[in-house]
């Protein structure tokens, strides 16, 4: 009988071709991802003389560059020549890809599960190092640099080496007006932003369990921000249902025998990992990160803290510096900040589930600061337009915008005013991040929505008792 495995083992050992001899393993990609930020692996590729060995198993879609305006206008020359150069590679090189005006155009993260082309068991990759949300299907999903694009897509595998394991469980009910980003946030605030360095992460717990699949996508998708490569979640049967009659799913027959092996893939009884974190989902609160880091975050109804107060020198100095960029002074109650403007959007809060969320408290409400939502993908656009979401969020006063990732990063235009200072459903809140100077609170989809129309960060729960 063989000892108990992780699910991160099952999927490592099927696609292992074999081990180099300085420890690395030779993987086989089931699925490659491209965006237009490819095109240094594209020239690699031109100048080595060398052909995609399987374009059939890259998918590319156009997200990072594109604008979301109304007129889809590219925010300058050298934009515009990406998007164009990225169209020119794909077609040179017969990839199917999702471009503005297509109805599968989006976000890569939201566009490849809504597809049906990220499924259990899948090793997939893309240069973008939030590739991680893949494996909220219990894939082995993890983002890859310029080089390793250009590996992929002569070879359609890729070396790595293989990372230790880490568990991380959350337990219990989570309480009202709490969600999956307010899991990971609290997840990353109480054991680091290098907590996963080193290693794959597996989420667990009943409150990981509890999740629906737009859930389970942001705790993976924020992974990266635990300082790992990669997170999963094993597949069960909210991943089979969500996953049944997609597109480029497996059908009938087939579509058995693949759920009869997605059966097989969750860690077994008894199978060890390197190291074991536990969190009690009850005790949680909206949470909201008041510093340059992920890591920087308290539930809504703390105070920002005093750098005096930290537990060593480093965090003492980096408390300090993420304050007075953040132009916070210690002992401010979080709930109460004013902001300047909200963004709703990313690969990390843009589904549908997240739109609904939002406009359930956007509803009968005005926006009383400058506010966006940019929906992951255009099918989520349109299966928000179909059920009115749309028209509670601009009659709020919001700007309804195209799909793509917006405001999630400053290099398509869509920018905040140096100073200025937002609360967003994204995943960064570097400096700069969404724009020079740009002062960045990272919330749930409910509280962006909550501090739009309050103009400060709210306690999402006081507005859903009046």
């Amino acid at each position: 009988m063989s000892a108990p495995r992780t699910l991160f083992e099952k999927v490592w050992a099927r696609h292992e071709i074999l081990k180099g001899p300085d420890g690395d393993s030779l993987l086989f990609v089931d699925r490659h991802y491209a965006h237009e930020g490819s095109f240094h692996a594209f020239n690699a590729l031109r100048k080595a003389g060398l052909k995609v060995r399987r374009p059939d198993l890259t998918t590319g879609i156009y997200d990072h560059y594109v604008p979301t305006d109304a007129a889809r206008t590219p925010a300058s020359a050298e934009i515009g020549d990406m998007i164009t150069l990225f169209g020119r590679n794909v077609a040179e090189q017969g990839i199917r890809a999702y471009a503005p005006g297509d109805p599968h155009q989006g976000i890569v993260h939201v566009v490849g599960p809504e597809l049906g082309e990220t499924l259990p068991g899948f090793l997939i990759v893309c240069g973008d190092s939030h590739t991680a949300t893949h494996g909220a299907f219990g894939a082995l999903a993890f983002g890859i640099g310029a080089s390793e694009v250009a590996h992929v897509l002569a070879t359609q595998t890729i070396w790595q080496v293989r990372p230790r394991l880490l568990r991380i469980s959350v337990e219990g009910r989570l309480g009202a007006g709490v969600t999956a980003k307010d899991v990971i946030l609290a997840v990353i605030a109480r054991f680091g932003a290098n907590v996963g360095l080193g290693h794959a992460i597996e989420f667990a717990g009943s409150a990981i369990r509890g999740l629906t699949m737009e859930g389970r996508m942001t705790v993976c998708n924020m992974a990266i921000e635990a300082g790992s490569r990669t997170g999963q979640i094993a597949p069960d049967d909210t991943t089979f249902a969500w996953l049944a009659g997609r597109e480029k799913a497996p059908k009938g027959a087939l579509w058995d025998k693949a759920v009869a092996h997605w059966r097989s893939l969750p860690t077994d009884e008894g199978a060890r990992f390197d190291r074991d974190l536990s969190l009690d989902a009850s005790a949680l609160a909206p949470m909201v990160t008041w510093g340059t880091s992920p890591e920087e975050a308290l539930p809504i109804t703390d105070r920002v803290p005093d750098p005096a107060a930290a537990p060593d020198a480093a965090r003492k100095a980096a408390w300090a510096k993420s304050l007075d960029y953040m132009g916070l002074k210690p002992g401010m109650a979080l709930d109460g900040i004013a902001v300047d403007r909200v963004f709703i959007g990313s690969c990390t809060n843009a589904r549908i589930e997240d739109l609904r969320a939002a406009a359930a408290v956007v509803k009968g409400r005005k926006a009383v600061v400058p506010a966006w939502v940019s929906s992951g993908s255009t099918a989520v656009k349109l299966q928000a337009e179909a059920e009115g979401l749309d028209r509670i969020f601009t009659a709020a006063g919001f700007e309804w915008r195209e799909s793509g990732c917006s405001m999630c990063v400053g290099i398509n235009g869509d920018l905040l005013k140096p100073g200025e200072r937002s609360a967003s459903t994204t995943n960064r809140n570097f400096v700069g991040r969404q724009g020079p100077g740009a002062r960045t609170h990272l919330v749930s989809p409910a509280m962006a929505a909550a501090a739009a129309v309050t103009g400060r960060l709210t306690d999402v729960r006081k507005l859903a008792a009046n």
